[in-house]
């Protein structure tokens, strides 16, 4: 059965955060749909245009294996005001789906309440965020792996980060 994935973003998220995962899990041969808020096409820091297929709103645990939530300050910290976002990754934890994070996008784990002792990391500017949030922070790892969490600080780990992604995949 084909591996459904969601990219879930929003306006200035990093462009190669998105970019990368959504061709890497293409060549895989993986459904890739990207969620916005009312399913609007947003543009990353470069402007790059989100090929958006789907709204929050729209979101269901039981449609996906995967969910990838990409960095850059500005779209995380939209993103992780959305309720149904929040709702959607507790569901996927509680089903110990895939929840895959790069550079900010840990902030909507935290937010949604999901951090707590679990190895993870994240861009290094929100460290104390991760700490406070109860996350054992991984500092300078290129990738942390816990269970069902796939962690990364930056888009120059982007190739440590879907190999772990992909591998978590097609176990």
């Amino acid at each position: 059965m084909m591996k459904r994935t969601v990219i879930i973003t929003g306006p200035g998220f990093q462009d190669e955060e998105v970019v990368y995962p959504y061709y890497r899990l293409l060549e895989e041969g993986y459904k890739v749909d990207i969620a916005t808020k009312d399913g609007a096409v947003v543009n990353g820091k470069y402007g790059v245009p989100a090929r958006t297929t789907m709204a929050t709103t729209d979101l269901k645990e039981e449609n996906f294996d995967a969910v990838i939530l990409p960095g850059g300050f500005e779209a995380p910290d939209r993103v992780r005001l959305l309720p149904e976002v929040l709702d959607f990754l507790r569901e996927m934890n509680g089903q110990k789906k895939l929840i895959a994070a790069i550079c900010h996008g840990p902030w909507i784990m935290i937010s949604a309440g999901i951090c707590k002792g679990r190895k993870m990391t994240a861009f290094w500017s929100i460290e104390a965020d991760m700490r406070n949030a109860g996350a054992d922070y991984q500092h300078k790892a290129p990738v942390v792996i816990e269970g069902n969490f796939i962690t990364s600080p930056h888009y120059n780990n982007n190739g440590e980060f879907m190999k772990a992604v992909v591998e978590y995949l097609n176990k």
